[in-house]
């Protein structure tokens, strides 16, 4: 018999999340498909995505698996290559890569084809990440201008702080500095630029945690911002222990009852995906009502508070996160974002599709 944990993923959700974000914008949308999607399922989610206007993912492989499928869109790779040996299953399946060091220009003397590849020139305007700096874009610029292999140049840099008080101000002060003298298109924004900075839209837009129905915001919900959750994790209740005041529970005895109380034992632990270090009190739904966390979250099974949901039993559905439990909600609580925890799921949680 199988456990009972599944991750459910909703088609429909990452349709409609797409649409959501076309209806706020008139740049393109390339749907940021890396990380198997989030964990979504790289082609179940591009299928879902389809009439977006491109794909961005870091593997290569990856973006083979999109060609062979039938995927006709922009395919960006986001690190761009990292050997001349690369180039040419670049070239053959026509992939647009970023470019972000000089190495790479250097390797682009392998491309097989003359004047044929997208590039798209990354500018570090302050995340420190990746990208030329500014006073080095015009160098890089006059470069890939000049290299028969490059069809064409778009410039590209991304935000540290779109979701947060901070903002992009500075960054896109910079940046604008350095794109000024060029009439090439132009990628900023984010799911967090693209939902509360309408001027950084530019050509492209490359969304990501917003298409999986999550916000990237601490002050907005997915509900708010009109998106559905395209992930659900569930399990049931596999057993169930009355406590009395002062018994403890789990690793380390991290929870004391300070009454007699029912607690409800879920098949869902960090092996699955779920966050070790969630706290008590991190939020769960049981046959549809909110309760809590207790204890350490152990490798296959987390302790839940039944005190609120008295019609509990064996076989009960426990919700950890997706509709009606919002998963940057459960991310908050347990100090983390919602992008680790989707991504997160592992390999022995079963998948279905709706």
């Amino acid at each position: 018999m199988s456990r009972p944990i599944t991750a459910q993923i909703n088609l429909d959700a990452l349709a409609h999340n797409l649409h959501t974000a076309r209806r706020s914008t008139s740049a393109r949308i390339m749907a940021v498909i890396k990380a198997d999607a989030y964990g979504h399922g790289l082609l179940r989610a591009a299928a879902a995505l389809n009439e977006a206007d491109g794909f961005a993912l870091l593997d290569i492989q990856d973006a083979i698996a999109l060609r062979e499928a039938g995927f006709r869109q922009t395919i960006l790779l986001l690190e761009g290559f990292f050997t001349a040996d690369e180039l040419q299953a670049v070239a053959q399946y026509d992939l647009s890569c970023v470019i972000h060091n000089d190495a790479q220009i250097a390797l682009l003397d392998a491309y097989p084809k003359r004047g044929d590849l997208s590039v798209w020139l990354k500018v570090n305007s302050g995340m420190n990440r990746l990208g030329f700096t500014p006073e080095n874009v015009a160098g890089a610029m006059a470069r890939l201008r000049a290299h028969q292999a490059v069809a064409d140049v778009t410039l590209m840099t991304h935000f540290a702080h779109a979701d947060e008080v901070r903002g992009v101000a500075e960054q896109l002060e910079t940046f604008h500095q350095v794109a000024s003298d060029y009439r090439v298109p132009r990628s900023l924004a984010n799911s967090a630029a693209l939902l509360r900075y309408p001027h950084t839209h530019g050509d492209w837009a490359r969304l990501g945690i917003m298409l999986y129905g999550a916000s990237p915001f601490a002050d907005k919900t997915a509900q708010e911002l009109r998106l559905r959750p395209a992930m659900r994790l569930s399990s049931k209740l596999i057993a169930i222990q009355n406590l009395q005041r002062g018994d403890e529970i789990g690793y380390g005895a991290q929870f004391q009852a300070t009454h007699n109380m029912r607690i409800g034992i879920v098949a869902c632990g960090y092996a699955d995906g779920y966050p070790r270090h969630a706290p008590n009190g991190t939020p769960v739904l049981v046959n549809g009502q909110r309760t809590q966390t207790l204890g350490r979250v152990s490798m296959d099974m987390l302790y839940v508070d039944l005190s609120p949901v008295l019609q509990a039993e064996l076989g009960s559905e426990v919700v950890l996160w997706g509709e009606g439990m919002p998963v940057e909600e459960v991310a908050r609580a347990a100090g983390t974002i919602s992008y680790e925890l989707l991504c997160g799921v592992t390999k022995r949680v079963p998948i279905t599709v709706r």
